[in-house]
């Protein structure tokens, strides 16, 4: 069955709800002097305000409450919507908190009986399905930094193979945690930049790694119904490619290739506008995108865009904000500026169509295209 797929509404949060106008990063320190961003304090007083209303959910994970409260948003979404929110980490803040309780007792203490229910991964979109009052499938996923993008995949398979006639997608992540922070830090990757502009997405001519952790989620309700729709789902790839060790990239992006190739394969690419990049900051997966990017477009490479910079990567949910970046475009016609670099990104055309990547531990990657309805 052949089913075109629209985004019909949207909502996120994130350190910066204006990936257009703003011109500085949003990073600040963490008690231990480490970059991270983190939502400001309106959006936080908002969140609070959130959970003061519904005390059942201050104990969940952040994870979870940042998608409760990015779904609280939406309004009048059929009970038959389905629910698929992903996250790369998951409860990882309650998880460590229960069990750096359980190692200072050296196991005697007993764990509280939510521990295992509050800690899962599935408990992401099962919050949400409780919440929003909704009686289809409702289920989460994990597939490391793109995981909101498989989510968008997951949804129009649904849909279009008539199990559901809308889905309610895409990805949520707190990851400001002193662990998770320190497993980036394991890697070699994490910034340690004291300039204005900390992490340097999409800078070829870095000289150190410049990856900083955002927390935010991202939600898409997508339909098969034209009307009031923010955007049509034009195209779509995936990939995985072989790799020498669980975190190593291949230097022409070979898996970022064929997922491009596979979305654009309806469409010339001189009649692609834009690119929104996953580029999280680091030297060799920047340079590895752009590479396959040069690979793909040849000569025709469009306008190179990129909020990274701005807020940090936020794993999981980075794809959802990185499709949030494109579809503030379509709405202001207007591309961004990264501050730091010499791109082009006047418009020539009215922005129409959109790239957006996203890739994960694991060689795997998504691309999906997206036009202006």
């Amino acid at each position: 069955m052949s089913r075109d797929i629209y985004i019909k509404e949207y909502k996120f949060v994130a350190p910066s709800l204006n990936f257009l106008n703003d011109a500085e990063p949003h990073f600040s320190k963490n008690k231990n002097g480490e970059w991270i961003a983190a939502l400001d304090q309106e959006t936080e007083a908002n969140l609070a305000d959130f959970l003061t209303q519904n005390i059942k959910y201050q104990t969940l994970d952040r994870s979870v409450q940042l998608a409760l409260f990015v779904a609280n948003q939406f309004q009048n979404l059929p009970q038959s919507c389905g629910i698929n929110i992903g996250s790369s980490r998951g409860a990882t803040g309650l998880w460590e908190e229960f069990y750096a309780k359980f190692q200072a007792t050296s196991g005697r203490e007993i764990l509280p009986a939510v521990a295992s229910p509050l800690t899962t991964l599935g408990n992401v979109s099962s919050w949400v399905a409780q919440h929003l009052g909704t009686t289809a499938a409702a289920f989460s996923h994990s597939i490391t930094c793109a995981t909101s993008a498989h989510s968008i995949l997951n949804g129009m398979a649904w849909i279009k193979a008539g199990m559901a006639d809308s889905f309610l997608v895409g990805g949520s992540e707190a990851p400001l945690t002193d662990f998770t922070i320190a497993q980036m830090k394991a890697l070699r990757i994490y910034s340690r930049d004291q300039s204005t502009f900390p992490c340097r997405a999409l800078d070829v001519e870095k000289t150190e790694n410049t990856m900083i952790l955002g927390e935010g989620a991202g939600l898409f309700h997508l339909t098969v119904e034209p009307v009031s729709a923010k955007a049509k789902i034009i195209g779509f790839g995936t990939s995985v490619e072989t790799l020498s060790s669980p975190t190593s990239v291949s230097e022409d992006g070979f898996c970022l290739q064929q997922s491009m190739r596979q979305a654009l394969r309806d469409f010339p690419k001189n009649e692609i506008d834009a690119i929104v990049t996953h580029a999280p900051g680091t030297i060799k997966g920047d340079r590895s995108e752009l590479r396959a990017i040069e690979q793909v477009f040849r000569e025709s490479t469009p306008v190179l865009l990129n909020n990274k910079w701005q807020i940090g990567h936020s794993l999981g949910a980075s794809a959802a904000l990185s499709l949030t970046m494109a579809l503030q475009i379509f709405e202001n016609q207007f591309y961004p500026n990264v501050p730091y670099l010499d791109l082009k990104n006047s418009i020539t055309n009215a922005p129409k169509r959109i790239l957006m990547n996203s890739t994960g531990f694991g060689g795997n990657a998504v691309s999906l295209l997206v036009e202006k309805v």
